[in-house]
């Protein structure tokens, strides 16, 4: 077999434009192991591709999927401590929905038995993101007051977690009842429907000084409820800007309360600090993942060419945890 199912993006809009196609069987490089895909994530990045806003960064695959669970199938030149066969999770810069992919052997995994593909597919690129975001930049402490905005998000139900796990408190935006119960079940100690309530209103009206750690999807428009649920020192890490890339921002209270604005994205990394960041994931979140005190949370699963109904139902926003197409089910083409 030389040959693939892969989704391509066929152009920019809406779900409709993805196809499934075939293409040819990528081959690591060196320093690159292939992995035959068993199941890959969906994150928002995804559907930012496909949109037209969020271009793969040069030298990427320009196949959407920026994470994977699956088999290592081959190795390229001067790979050490992975062999053919083993489960693997990899962190990739795109090309994951598909039947293979590459990935720098620095960015993968090792999938712990207990965990299915599936549940797999749901854990690196999150953790990665809130690792470097919240533990990384943002030194969140033991002790400290957390809040994630887009609570049952796959970054949500990860950031939930990683903090609680960390001895952290935390609160949580979220849009619905079943959205604030699911949030709670994992562990937020408050969980705000920013539909009914004004979420820097309650932050401090609840817990006085406010937040140190504000995880924030949204972006323009709540950056001026960010600035004011923040405690003195507090810092907001921004990583998506769903709401809007302006919002007002009030400087003398940044300068007042000394807080911190950071951005980042992941993808377009390069790869020693992608490297850096998911060893320092094996070796602090990892063994959560692996005793089970990490929990992945899976909303949905979808084969892999239905992938356009998979976009169709993250743009509801009414997911709770990860949604994952699942390689080798409804390959057939037309």
């Amino acid at each position: 077999m030389t040959d693939m199912p892969a989704i391509e993006i066929a152009g920019k809009g809406g779900p409709e434009v993805l196809a499934l196609t075939r293409r040819p069987i990528p081959q690591p490089g060196p320093g690159e192991v292939l992995i035959k895909v068993a199941a890959a994530g969906l994150n928002g990045a995804d559907l930012a591709q496909r949109r037209g806003v969020y271009p793969p960064p040069a030298g990427a695959s320009d196949l959407p999927g920026l994470e994977v669970s699956g088999t290592i199938s081959a190795l390229g030149d001067g790979v050490s401590g992975w062999a053919i066969g083993d489960r693997v999770v990899a962190l990739l810069a795109g090309g994951g929905h598909a039947g293979y992919c590459t990935a720098n052997a620095g960015h993968v995994l090792p999938l712990p038995d207990r965990l299915s593909f599936v549940e797999g597919a749901t854990l690196i690129e999150a953790i990665a993101t809130v690792w470097t975001n919240v533990f990384d930049t943002a030194a969140l402490a033991p002790g400290e007051h957390l809040l994630v905005h887009g609570g049952t998000s796959g970054i949500g139900v990860t950031a939930i977690q990683m903090a609680r796990l960390h001895g952290a408190k935390v609160s949580v935006t979220v849009g619905s009842a079943e959205k604030a119960e699911a949030a709670r079940a994992l562990g937020a100690e408050r969980a705000i429907n920013y539909r009914e309530e004004d979420f820097a209103g309650v932050i401090k009206a609840e817990f006085g000084k406010g937040v140190d750690v504000i995880l924030d999807i949204i972006g323009g428009s709540y950056l001026p409820g960010n600035i004011k649920a923040l405690a003195p020192g507090g810092r907001l890490a921004i990583i998506a800007f769903s709401g809007g890339r302006m919002g007002e921002l009030d400087l003398a209270r940044v300068m007042m309360n000394r807080l911190r604005i950071t951005g980042s994205t992941l993808r377009s990394r390069p790869d020693a600090e992608k490297t850096a960041i998911v060893a320092a994931v094996r070796d602090r979140v990892w063994p959560w993942v692996a005793d089970g005190r990490f929990k992945p949370v899976v909303d949905s699963v979808f084969p892999l060419a239905k992938a356009a109904d998979a976009h169709a139902r993250m743009e509801t926003s009414r997911h709770i945890g990860k949604i994952v197409l699942e390689v080798g089910s409804g390959l057939a083409l037309p």
